[in-house]
């Protein structure tokens, strides 16, 4: 089992990109996806940084992937989506109008935010020409154990989401703008002033969801933390981890010491409680009652609804 690094959902300046992408370079990852996924009027503020990312990337060892946007809706976005096919690096589908743009026969990635949730649309996916999946992580381990199974049959590399806050929706509509009373078209890009997304509460003031732009996510963030016997078990290859914007190469090595049989999975989710936002974690999608339950045994104040 090695590690997947997926696309950034949040808004940051280019320097903090060029950063972070230069610390993963010596980070015990095996791949890293590029590019915008959420929205792409931010696009413009860092598209500079993907090349030399790619190339910084490339040159460490690292397999590169470009991502699509996980809603095309604008005419210069349907551009933007085809011209990523020429670009050379393998493109991860994450929204199925991007095939579209791909010749028949090349070899694509598929993300998380593509509902793959049984044998015939991964059969599809994979006669289509997808060589790797991340299954959406809404799925229970059941599920995960059988599409695991069937591409292995397949030669399709399947993985799962293996940290971050979960991608639960994106919308037509912005959050971040309308919280500061702006429209969409004039957002003055106030989803940066929250590099890892903006906390919801509920009317009674429960922690509850978190928003980024046009996304709804996870208040807490999912880790595989306690999982990962499991998951190899089931023949699950790659844990994807989710970047966020403090310590992201120390959560992958963290991780890398966890596959390796270096961390036990409760100084794991120790460690990363100091570090993830809002310090609060969950797993209960693969096997718990609800997604926001943890299988962890260390109590988690206030604990919230998703």
């Amino acid at each position: 089992m090695d590690l997947t690094v997926g696309p950034n959902h949040f808004f940051w300046e280019a320097p903090a990109v060029r950063a972070f992408y230069q610390s993963l370079a010596a980070a015990p990852v095996a791949r890293v996806v590029l590019g915008e996924v959420v929205c792409s009027k931010r696009l413009p503020f860092w598209q500079d940084e993907i090349a030399p990312a790619a190339e910084t990337l490339l040159a460490a060892g690292k397999d590169v992937a470009i991502t699509s946007l996980a809603l095309v809706t604008l005419k210069r976005e349907r551009k933007a989506t085809a011209a990523l096919a020429e670009i050379g690096l393998p493109v991860e589908v994450n929204d199925l109008t991007a095939l579209h743009s791909l010749p028949k026969g090349q070899p694509f990635w598929v993300g998380p935010l593509i509902n793959v949730y049984n044998e015939g649309t991964l059969r599809w996916l994979a006669a289509r020409g997808a060589v790797r999946v991340c299954l959406p992580p809404e799925l229970p381990l059941g599920s995960v154990a059988v599409l695991a199974g069937l591409g292995r049959d397949l030669g399709v590399a399947v993985e799962v989401w293996g940290h971050g806050r979960l991608p639960l929706a994106i919308s037509g509509r912005c959050y971040h703008a309308r919280l500061h009373d702006h429209a969409k078209d004039s957002c003055q890009f106030v989803c940066g002033l929250d590099p890892d997304g903006r906390d919801v509460e509920t009317l009674d003031g429960q922690k509850f969801l978190a928003v980024n732009g046009v996304q709804t996510l996870s208040q807490s963030t999912a880790s595989m933390a306690h999982q990962i016997e499991v998951l190899r078990e089931a023949g699950i290859t790659s844990l994807r981890l989710s970047p966020q914007s403090t310590d992201f190469a120390g959560v992958c090595a963290a991780y890398a010491d966890r596959i390796a049989g270096r961390m036990t999975a409760e100084a794991l989710a120790a460690e990363l409680r100091t570090k993830v936002p809002g310090g609060r974690l969950s797993d209960g999608f693969l096997r718990g009652p609800v997604g926001a339950h943890w299988s962890g045994s260390a109590p988690q104040a206030d604990r919230p609804a998703v």
